[in-house]
Parts: C-alpha cells; structure tokens; sequence
C-alpha cells in the first residue's frame, strides 16, 4: 500500500435513517481508508450496509457522523451543488443497471460526464472516442445501446466513468447482470485499469468477484468486521 495521504478516508461514519419514531442505523462507525492504486472489494450480504456505503463513497449521500475525506477533502459537509460537482468529476460510476440513453450512439453516452462538467464540444467527441478505444469499443463508437450485448454496454459504462479521469472508480455489482462470459471480460478489464494505476473500489456480494480486488473489506450489520489482503486470484 501506497505511503502517501489515502485516496478515500472514513472516519466513524454512521448513517442513521428517521421515519417518523423509527430509527435504522445503516453504518454504525466505519472506519477505512484506501490508497491511491489500491483495489479494494467491499464485501457483504443483502442489509449489511454495503449500498448505504457506497452511496457515501459516491457522494450520492452523506454521513449522520464522522467525516469522509475524498483526495484529501472533506465532502462530508458539503451542499448538494458542490457534492453534485465532485459527482462528476472525481468520481467514476460503474452500475449493475448500466444507465446508457437507448436513444444516444455509444460516443455521446461517454461524453455526458464531459457534458455536465462543461469541457469544450471541440474535445468531447475525442476525449469519449479514447476511453471506448481503451476499453475495446473503439469500432462501436455510433453504435447505440441496443445494438450492443449486454456485455458491451458495461464496457460502455466503464468508459463513461473514466472519461473525466476521475479519483476512483465505484463498481456497484458491475457483473449482476451480465453471463458468465461478459462478467469475465468486464472484471478483466477492472484487472487492466488496476494494473495501469486506477484506483478502483468494488462493491458486491460475490467472494468470487470480490477476489479479484487485493483487498477485501467485509461489512455486516453495518460495521467492517474484516479487512484482509487477498492472497490468491487478485491484487497486485
């Protein structure tokens, strides 16, 4: 593990959830931190916390407590406006729902994030033509989501998340809804983009998936209850 100040770090952070009287504490004082280069699987079953977690990790949602520091920033306090802006561009989502526009050719899909940060027309289309080329896609650049497999749009959707060069990249389930053939080729390219130097947080339930990562945190009952290098099958 990298020396230097963590790429991601938590500290105590809970999340409680109120409906009228009833309270749910979803994370229950989670600490972690991840390096720059590291990639990380957090692991758990169905209402361990994993999706709370990773609503924080991805600024979608923050803390009741602690602190959650991204790059070295405190985004644990921020408005809406400014965790809407590290959103898009510190932070590169992978979904299990791939959240491509039917209507949109494959190029256009990548360059939303582009879009939305407000980078020149002129270096959109280049910019959204090299990260599909960097995932294999580089001969789909017209194609739209329909005419694409199931495995190519997530291919797309890694694209689209690391076009803005992002800090990390958050894996939700990337493979939940692929065959076993498209998993395969979708983790192997996690396994490229964590070879090349990105950092690359994987959420998921599955031990297999979760071995590729070198490090596994395992969460339940919204506490980290084990955080191990993996010895075989992952990591560099």
């Amino acid at each position: 593990m990298s020396t230097s100040a963590p790429v991601v770090s938590l500290n105590g952070v809970r999340k409680t959830y109120r409906s009228g009287s009833i309270e749910f504490e979803a994370l229950r004082g989670v600490d972690m931190e991840i390096a720059a280069g590291e990639y990380v699987a957090v692991v758990g079953p169905s209402g361990s916390g994993k999706s709370t977690l990773m609503n924080i990790l991805g600024c979608l949602d923050v803390p009741t407590e602690g602190s959650y520091h991204l790059g070295g920033e405190d985004v644990s306090t921020m408005s809406e406006a400014s965790l809407a802006h590290v959103r898009n561009r510190r932070i590169g989502f992978v979904f299990q729902q791939f959240n491509l526009l039917p209507s949109l050719p494959a190029w256009r899909n990548v360059e939303l994030p582009l879009v939305y940060a407000g980078a020149p027309r002129s270096q959109r289309r280049e910019r959204a033509a090299r990260a599909l080329e960097r995932v294999g896609l580089g001969d789909r650049l017209e194609n739209r989501p329909g005419e694409l497999s199931g495995g190519q749009q997530q291919r797309v959707a890694v694209a689209r998340a690391l076009v803005t060069e992002p800090d990390i990249i958050l894996a939700d389930e990337p493979t939940g809804n692929l065959d076993s053939a498209s998993s395969e080729a979708v983790l192997a390219l996690l396994d490229e983009l964590h070879a090349s130097g990105r950092t690359i947080v994987l959420i998921t339930h599955e031990h297999e998936v979760a071995a590729r990562a070198g490090r596994n945190l395992t969460i339940r009952d919204g506490l980290i209850t084990a955080d191990e290098p993996v010895l075989a099958g992952g990591g560099r």
